[in-house]
C-alpha cells in the first residue's frame, strides 16, 4: 500500500511539472489541455479544432518541448504526397542500390497541422501508423519510435482548399476536441506574454518516463459497470430506438464504432489518473463523452436541414442513460 501511494505521487508530481511547463506559455485552455494530457497517457490521438489563434499548435509543441522525445510537425498543404509523411525508397546511384528515407511520421509526437489541408490519399497514408504503429514501404516494415502520438489541428471556418477527413482516419482519433475563445481576463495575459520577454520551457519528463506512465494507466481499475455505460452510449448512436430514442433515428446515418466505446473506458482511466486516483468514478467517463462520439456521429441530411449538431444529439442520449452511481455510495431517501 505504501509502495501505490509513493507512487501516485511521483505520477502526480510529474504530471504537475509538464502542466506547470506549459501553462508557462499557454493561458488558459484548461480544458484542452486536460484532453492533451489524457490522450497522452491513454495513447490515443487527439484532433482539436478551433478557429486560427488559439494556440492549439503553440500548446503541442510547448508539450513536445517539455519531454526528451522526437517532435515532429507537418504542416499539411494540397500538394502534399504519402511520401512526405511515411518515407520513400531512393535509389543511389554509385552503389546501384535503393535506401529507405523515413518520413517525419518516425517520431515520439507528431503534429499534424491544418491536416484537413491535405487531400484523402495522404490523409490516408496516416491510417497505418496511427493504428499500428508502423510504417510499410516497399514491403518493409518500419516501427515508429514509442511512445507515439499524433495530435492533429484543423480550421473549421475555412472551406476553400480544404478536404473533408475520411471517417476511417477520423475514427483513428481518440478524442476530437473543440477549442474556444479566452475570456477578457485570459486575452490580457496573452497579449502580455506574448509581447513580453521569451519564456524557455525546460524539459520535465524523457519518453521512458511517460511510457512507464501509460503502462500505470492500463492498471487504473475501471468498475464494469462502468464499461457497460460506455457499450449503453455507443449502442445508443447506432441503433437509437432500443434505447427509447425513436426520434433521434432520423437524425443518424452512422453511429460510433467499437474503438469509440475502447476510448471512453481508456479516457476514464486516464483523467481517474490525472485527478489522482487509482480507480475511475462516474464522472471521468461522463466528462469525456462528447469529446470521445461527437466525431464519430455522422449525421443525416435531415439533421444537417434542421441544424441539429453531432453535441446536441450526445446530450439527448447522455440524459436517456444514466451514468452509474458511484461505488460504495449509497442512495439517499427521498423524506
Amino acid at each position: 500500500m505504501e509502495t501505490s501511494s509513493r507512487t501516485d505521487s511521483a505520477t502526480a508530481q510529474l504530471m504537475e511539472q509538464i502542466l506547470y511547463e506549459v501553462k508557462r506559455v499557454v493561458v488558459g485552455q484548461d480544458r484542452f489541455l486536460e484532453r492533451v494530457m489524457v490522450a497522452m497517457l491513454a495513447q490515443g490521438h487527439l484532433l482539436v479544432e478551433g478557429v486560427p489563434g488559439l494556440a492549439k499548435t503553440l500548446t503541442v509543441k510547448t508539450l513536445a518541448n517539455t519531454m526528451r522525445g522526437q517532435f515532429k510537425r507537418i504542416q499539411f498543404t494540397p500538394d502534399l504526397v504519402p511520401a512526405d509523411l511515411v518515407g520513400t525508397r531512393i535509389y543511389n546511384q554509385k552503389t546501384g542500390d535503393f535506401s529507405t528515407s523515413l518520413g517525419p511520421v518516425f517520431a515520439n509526437l507528431l503534429l499534424a497541422d491544418e491536416i484537413n489541408r491535405a487531400p484523402a490519399k495522404v490523409q490516408s497514408a496516416l491510417l497505418e501508423v496511427m493504428q499500428e504503429r508502423q510504417v510499410t514501404i516497399a514491403g518493409e516494415t518500419h516501427k515508429v519510435p514509442n511512445p507515439f502520438l499524433v495530435m492533429a489541428t484543423q480550421n473549421p471556418i475555412e472551406t476553400e482548399g480544404t478536404y473533408p477527413l475520411p471517417e476511417a482516419q477520423v475514427d483513428r482519433f481518440m478524442m476530437k476536441v473543440l477549442v474556444d475563445y479566452p475570456t477578457d481576463e485570459e486575452e490580457f495575459v496573452i497579449v502580455q506574454r506574448v509581447t513580453g520577454p521569451n519564456v524557455d520551457v525546460t524539459p520535465v519528463a524523457t519518453t521512458e518516463q511517460l511510457a512507464a506512465l501509460q503502462k500505470e494507466c492500463r492498471a487504473v481499475y475501471v468498475d464494469p459497470s462502468y464499461v457497460q455505460y460506455a457499450v449503453k452510449l455507443v449502442s445508443a448512436t447506432r441503433q437509437p430506438d432500443r434505447h427509447g430514442l425513436k426520434d433521434l433515428g432520423r437524425f443518424i446515418t452512422y453511429g460510433a464504432s467499437p474503438r469509440a466505446t475502447i476510448g471512453l473506458v481508456e479516457g476514464a482511466r486516464a483523467m481517474a489518473m490525472l485527478r489522482g486516483r487509482g480507480y475511475a468514478l462516474p464522472e471521468d467517463m461522463v466528462d469525456l463523452v462528447p469529446d470521445v462520439l461527437r466525431h464519430r456521429v455522422v449525421l443525416s441530411y435531415e439533421a444537417l436541414s434542421e441544424g441539429m449538431t453531432a453535441d446536441a444529439l450526445i446530450q439527448k442520449i447522455m440524459a436517456k442513460i444514466p451514468a452509474p452511481p458511484k461505488p460504495l455510495e449509497h442512495e439517499k431517501l427521498v423524506a
